[in-house]
């Protein structure tokens, strides 16, 4: 059980890799974000991310505690890592809207977290992993953990030339101000 879920994590992350990269090398023949917005596009943004998450959930529970990581650590620092993570998610999200969230055209937001970060929502998402992967103590849930948090730091780098050729001058003058990370 541990290795098909190991090996479909990897899967997802590494085809998502694949496509950030791409778009990153091609930005004419992007994959992410979307060129246009379809019926689709929602479930193939969608369904890779839950499941991703899904299988980070379920290795985090079946090695429960295998790492000996300090309780205090993990519930200390892991769960409030997960809590802010989602706090910060989702106040952006019901922003944003999910369509928009997932590559929908929309307005470019410099409020809320988006003063303080370019991308709050792949920090947070970074943070909700951190977190799990502290809290569950699980080593195959650290394996799978990492390579979404790759794709994660990756992501910035196919959207941001995208917002810069959509919102010109406004999201360049926001670049300056406000860092990509922190």
């Amino acid at each position: 059980m541990h290795s098909m879920l190991v090996a479909l994590g990897l899967g997802i992350a590494a085809m998502t890799l694949a496509a950030i990269l791409w778009s990153i090398a091609f930005p004419a023949r992007r994959i992410w974000p979307p060129k246009r917005y379809t019926a689709l596009t929602p479930f193939l943004v969608w369904v890779p991310t839950f499941t991703l998450f899904g299988v980070l959930i379920l290795l985090g529970v079946l090695g429960w505690a295998d790492l000996a990581i300090l309780s205090w650590v993990r519930f200390g620092v892991g769960l409030p890592l997960i809590l802010f993570g989602n706090i910060v998610v989702w106040m952006e999200v019901s922003h944003f809207g999910v369509p928009q969230t997932g590559g929908a055209k929309g307005t470019l937001r410099t409020v809320g977290m988006y003063r303080y970060s370019r991308n709050p929502q792949y920090m947070a998402d970074i943070g909700i992993v951190s977190g799990w992967m502290i809290l569950s103590a699980a080593p195959w849930a650290m394996v799978v953990g990492l390579a979404g948090i790759a794709v994660l730091i990756a992501a910035p780098f196919s959207e941001e030339p995208w917002l810069k050729d959509k919102y010109g001058s406004a999201f360049e003058q926001y670049a300056t101000r406000v860092g990509r990370f922190f």
